[in-house]
């Protein structure tokens, strides 16, 4: 049995045949498959390790350069003779200087620990700016999260709104006083650009802080003891409404002109001139930021900083203005205004070189006459239209000679009254017709002869007047006054280098007002501004040159120890246009305004100035005026003096006086011209200053 058994299992090994692997196929399928595709890998690092292994370590090791840049110190205003009308005042101030991608939780933790030692104004936080501080804490954020309903579902974005929107009618939020402090920092520090500076606190940073910030500067990046400037006005803000304002680092760039500004290379929290000088000359007050190159590597750390140029701190801009005789104009404006009765409503005065057109002195109060109270606004020269009255007959006499209606030769004609279609117009002196005198052009303007300027208004318009008929004139009257009136600066921008300045005001010309060109002939009908009489009565004194009104003489450096630096720049007399008439024609002209004055006629409208030495020639003007339905009167001046060598003109505007201030505009022309003498000028360097005496010497100088 034992070999039965022996026998079989010899067969069975020997039906099998030799031992095999019993490995599947698959497995070794899968085998293949990862060694190609370690193959591959090797493959691809070798690639990537030898071909572009420099190209790619390049990229790692890259550097981005930008540029920082830090605000500089304004360019100041000085006034004709050197003195300080707008300076800057330094202050301490805390800045941050926000780095690359920092995040808003470093923020959070910068301005929580500057807020330990630093106290800022949160009057002007906003409840978004409250809830945006509290949630970057992502432990308030997530506190709130669980109080909103399948908040999971949402992506961080969504969460987050949602959480805003839960806070934000949520009534019991409330930040403390410590919270809403650091919220404050938080808010600037995230309105800041990368590598942009902003100011934190840029006033009143007590030495407290100052000294305790210092000692934790390290802990917090970005932050850094700085000063800040702001404008001052240390001969006072008189003079304030013309030179402008500045926008603050607060309020940052003016909404309507920030993406030009921004192309021009400012940030958005950068100071910039708002109005007037400061807005107009904005690119030479402005200076040059200081720059630094910052070099960030890949990972967004800064690896090097190189300072490229120190800045320049703004050119200045020196006045045509005199800071003294300009305080003592406008304390002489406010007074007579506080005098004027009635119903009132302003007092101007344009004070100015007619050689140069540089204004010496410019002045404005306007007045509420409901309440009495009065404002200083010295823009109201350039911006007021004012109906002025008999004070542009010098203009009206000499476009009549230009157009060879009058001649030099022959120019006297009847004072009577103007009678149209039944309805009289006369001049003061001869209401009744009793009075009816023959007067030249000279006489006309000494006693201020409506009638006389009618009767040149027709002739101009070639229409013969005949007492009692219609007044069947063409309305090319009023274009061919308005057009000898605009070659004196009467109803035209005068060109002053101030913005808003405005041109006048027009009547209607229609036909059916007609009549009115007889009243636009005396002054009764368009409204000028004080400026615009200031440069016609310039135009005149000069010999018949219209130059444009300047406040800005010239633009000058800063010396080393910050004083007032050389001239860089000077503004030159910008020639409008010239008047054509002859020097026959421009003497009978200065020859009744030196009348006005210093006449003989019983009637000579400006007899109370002829106590003003040197002697001026002067044109006044009454112009009937109404007020809310009051009858009123508005008085007017423009004037120059010497008469025979014009150095300086007056002109001023008193709109809607009571009737019983019929003297005022005199009365205040003589404050202005002793001022003047005293302050600005010695009658010392003037050739001869009391001999303009006589009609004789303003005619020699008349062309």
């Amino acid at each position: 049995m034992k070999n039965f058994y022996n026998r079989v299992s010899n067969r069975n090994r020997q039906s099998r045949g030799p031992q095999k692997s019993s490995i599947p196929f698959r497995l070794n399928f899968l085998f293949i498959i990862v060694a190609l595709l370690f193959a591959a890998l090797i493959g691809q690092l070798a690639y990537l390790q030898v071909i572009h292994g420099a190209q790619f370590k390049a990229v790692v090791n890259q550097t981005d350069t930008t540029i920082e840049t830090t605000n500089v110190q304004r360019g100041m205003i000085y006034d004709s003779n050197g003195k300080v009308l707008v300076g800057n005042q330094a202050h301490q101030a805390i800045a941050y200087t926000k780095g690359v991608n920092v995040l808003s939780t470093d923020m959070y933790s910068i301005a929580n620990r500057l807020g330990k030692y630093l106290t800022v104004s949160t009057g002007t936080l906003t409840p978004r700016q409250s809830i945006d501080y509290y949630l970057t804490n992502t432990k308030n954020l997530a506190a709130v999260e669980k109080k909103i309903p399948n908040i999971k579902q949402y992506s961080a974005t969504e969460r987050y709104n949602k959480a805003l929107s839960y806070l934000e009618n949520d009534s019991g939020f409330k930040l403390t006083a410590t919270q809403k402090n650091a919220a404050e920092i938080f808010a600037k520090m995230s309105g800041a650009y990368a590598l942009s500076t902003t100011y934190i606190k840029d006033s009143n940073v007590s030495s407290q802080e100052i000294a305790q910030i210092g000692e934790h500067l390290s802990e917090m990046p970005g932050i850094k003891v700085s000063t800040s400037w702001s404008r001052n006005y240390p001969n006072g803000e008189s003079i304030k409404s013309i030179i402008g304002t500045v926008s603050s680092e607060k309020t940052g760039l003016p909404s309507d002109e920030i993406n030009q500004l921004l192309a021009q290379g400012y940030s958005r929290n950068d100071s910039v001139g708002q109005s007037y000088l400061e807005k107009e000359y904005e690119s030479v007050l402005r200076g040059t930021k200081a720059e630094k190159q910052v070099e960030v590597a890949g990972n967004n750390t800064i690896t090097k900083e190189v300072k490229k140029y120190g800045g320049q701190k703004g050119d200045n801009l020196q006045l045509t203005i005199n800071s003294t005789f300009q305080s003592q104009l406008q304390k002489l404006v406010r007074s007579a205004e506080s005098n004027a009765g009635g119903y009132s409503t302003g007092t101007y005065a344009v004070v100015m070189n007619p050689n140069t057109g540089a204004v010496i002195g410019i002045a404005g109060v306007d007045r509420d006459p409901s309440t009495g109270k009065l404002t200083e606004n010295a823009l109201g020269t350039i911006n007021s239209d004012i109906v002025m009255g008999s004070v542009v007959k010098g203009a009206m006499v000499s476009g009549a000679l230009m157009s060879g209606v009058i001649t030099p030769e022959n120019n006297t004609l009847t004072d009577e009254v103007i009678n149209i279609g039944g309805v009289k117009k006369s001049s003061w002196f001869n209401h009744s017709g009793s009075a009816n005198i023959s007067v030249d052009a000279p006489t006309a303007l000494e006693v201020s002869s409506n009638s006389y300027m009618m009767q040149l208004a027709m002739k101009e318009a070639g229409f013969k007047y005949s007492a009692g008929a219609a007044l069947n004139m063409s309305t090319k009257a009023f274009s061919i006054e308005r057009g000898y009136f605009n070659q004196f600066g009467l109803g035209v921008k005068t060109g002053i280098d101030l913005p808003g300045e405005s041109t006048g005001l027009e009547g209607s010309s229609s036909r059916t007002n007609i009549g009115s060109a007889l009243d636009l002939s005396f002054g009764n009908y368009d409204a000028y501004t004080t400026m615009q009489v200031a440069q016609y009565m310039s135009t005149v004194a000069n010999g018949g040159t219209r130059i444009a009104p300047h406040v800005v003489q010239a633009i000058r450096g800063t010396t080393s120890d910050g004083k007032l630096g050389t001239v860089k720049s000077t503004v030159t007399p910008k020639v409008l246009n010239t008047i054509d008439m002859t020097a026959a024609q421009k003497k009978l002209v200065k020859e009744g305004l030196y009348d006005v004055v210093h006449g003989t006629n019983t009637y000579k409208t400006g007899a109370e100035l002829a106590s003003i030495s040197p002697g001026i020639s002067a044109k006044t003007g009454t112009a009937e005026t109404y007020y809310k339905g009051h009858s009123t009167v508005t008085l007017s001046l423009a004037s120059y003096a010497p008469s025979n060598d014009p150095q300086v003109v007056v002109a001023l505007a008193m709109p809607n006086l009571s009737t019983s201030d019929e003297d005022n505009n005199m009365k205040l022309a003589k404050q202005i011209y002793a001022a003047y003498w005293k302050t600005v000028q010695s009658t010392s360097t003037l050739t001869n200053p009391t001999k303009a005496t006589t009609a004789g010497s303003a005619q020699n100088t008349a062309g």
